[in-house]
């Protein structure tokens, strides 16, 4: 046998014939409507991301005595309408991911477990609770 009948491994790969792999779909998520729902809330993480960015930018104003510089930048039509589309998209977020709790938790009483609504709907009341609580002292006049 000369060097040159010698199989190399890149010789093997290209004798050999390739398993069938189907066409990828970039829509797969969209041919069902939990799928959908699941990739949106993926999605929303960036407008999630984006609103505590936010909200550090205005700690740092406010900390860093740049608060009418914030002011001016979050009067621009464009961050109105990012953090419009982030408040949405944040609200759409929360509510999914609190929907999914009864799923990802079971809890237990005395051997007893809690139904499904009732998880999500103290939930739900938490963080309606929370959210009127917090709009009462950002909102209060002075």
């Amino acid at each position: 046998m000369t060097a040159d009948d010698k199989i190399t491994p890149s010789a093997a790969v290209r004798t050999t014939s390739a398993a069938y792999r189907p066409p990828r779909d970039n829509l797969w998520f969209a041919r069902s409507r939990n799928y959908t729902v699941f990739v949106l809330r993926e999605l929303t993480s960036v407008f999630v991301a984006w609103s505590i960015v936010f909200i550090l930018m205005l700690i740092g104003a406010i900390f860093g005595g740049t608060l009418e510089e914030f002011a001016a930048l979050a009067a621009q039509p464009w961050m109105i309408v990012i953090n419009v589309v982030a408040l949405a998209a944040t609200a759409f977020h929360a509510i999914t991911f609190l929907n999914l709790a009864p799923k990802a938790t079971v809890v237990r009483l005395d051997g007893w477990r809690v139904p499904a609504w009732m998880i999500q709907g103290g939930n739900h009341s938490l963080w309606a609770l929370i959210s009127l609580v917090i709009a009462y002292f950002v909102l209060r006049s002075p």
